[in-house]
């Protein structure tokens, strides 16, 4: 395999130019050129592409964002996008893809292989670490830090006010993010969309927390779980409490990647671009605690990520 193409797809994360990085001169190391489309599959499709080489991807370990930028292609949904895309791949002259992005990126990936038997490998780039396979996807460790500087913050208003703040951080279908900041944050209360709760509950944990002395209180909230402006509304008529709100949104999504996810993306994009390299196809890079592995695509994509049950017996522990 001589040349390889490379995308980043869905959503942005941090990580994501470190990880082309690592593809770029990967591939280089091994004699292989790489062709970057900009605007994911989107930018296949429309062969918007650009040769790549070292001096293109000099600089840009430490940028969030994703520099080949992103989006979401309507048109590769179909079949007839799928072939365009695939014609232009073999237009370019590359005999394999690296897919750099979330559940969504990776299915595109699966199809391209199912549909022509075209080379891919996948690498998991998503702020919300839902991917099976990896204990870890590109960005997460990044957001999770943004959302902690954000509940330290608002922790020192809430102190100095005498307040409860609900804080919603990033998780349609999950609690990833909310379950981790909190903890690191001390929440008082965390909700996410995995477990059921019960917005009355959270009052009495937060009178039962009053009555002990506590004179403010943070509830996180994942955004699939409830929307934190009706959680606050809901606390301060039912409590007296003096409540607000805060939706950290997509701020989360930016900044700086962490020396944590800059390593991660290092890591996967070479490991993705030298199996590619080496004839494997259809795989997701990942890491199993400090070990790299590799899964096929079909199983990541047909496996739920689960919630560790652990953390959550250590944030009802904490909450007291």
């Amino acid at each position: 395999m001589k040349k390889i193409g490379v995308i980043t797809s869905g959503g942005d994360a941090p990580g994501m130019n470190a990880a082309v990085r690592a593809v770029v001169r990967a591939a280089l190391s091994r004699g292989a050129e790489v062709v970057g489309f900009s605007h994911g599959y989107e930018g296949i499709i429309h062969n918007e592409s650009q040769p790549l080489e070292s001096a293109q991807v000099g600089g840009i370990i430490d940028r969030g964002g994703t520099f080949l930028r992103t989006a979401r292609s309507r048109t590769f949904m179909t079949p007839e996008g799928r072939e365009q895309a695939y014609n232009v791949l073999l237009q370019n002259g590359c005999e394999g893809l690296v897919v750099i992005g979330g559940d969504g990126s990776l299915t595109g990936a699966l199809k391209l292989l199912e549909e022509f038997d075209y080379p891919v490998m996948g690498v998991p780039g998503s702020i919300d670490n839902d991917i099976s396979g990896t204990d870890f996807s590109i960005g997460f460790d990044t957001a999770v830090n943004t959302a902690v500087q954000a509940i330290d913050r608002v922790r020192d208003t809430a102190y100095s006010h005498e307040r409860v703040f609900v804080i919603e951080v990033m998780g349609r279908r999950n609690g990833f993010i909310a379950l981790e900041a909190g903890l690191a944050g001390g929440a008082e209360a965390i909700l996410i969309p995995e477990v059921p709760f019960s917005i009355p509950d959270v009052c009495a944990l937060l009178r039962s927390a009053a009555e002990r002395g506590k004179r403010s209180s943070i509830v996180v909230v994942a955004e699939g779980a409830a929307r934190a402006e009706d959680i606050k509304d809901f606390i301060e008529h039912n409590t007296k409490f003096e409540t607000r709100h805060v939706v950290l949104g997509h701020m989360q999504r930016g900044g700086s990647p962490s020396a944590f996810d800059r390593v991660l993306a290092l890591r996967l994009g070479a490991m993705a671009t030298n199996r590619l390299l080496s004839g494997y196809r259809g795989e997701m890079a990942g890491v199993d605690g400090n070990k790299l592995v590799s899964h096929p695509l079909s199983y990541v994509l047909s496996t739920e990520r689960q919630i560790d049950p652990e953390r959550l017996i250590l944030s009802d522990s904490m909450s007291i």
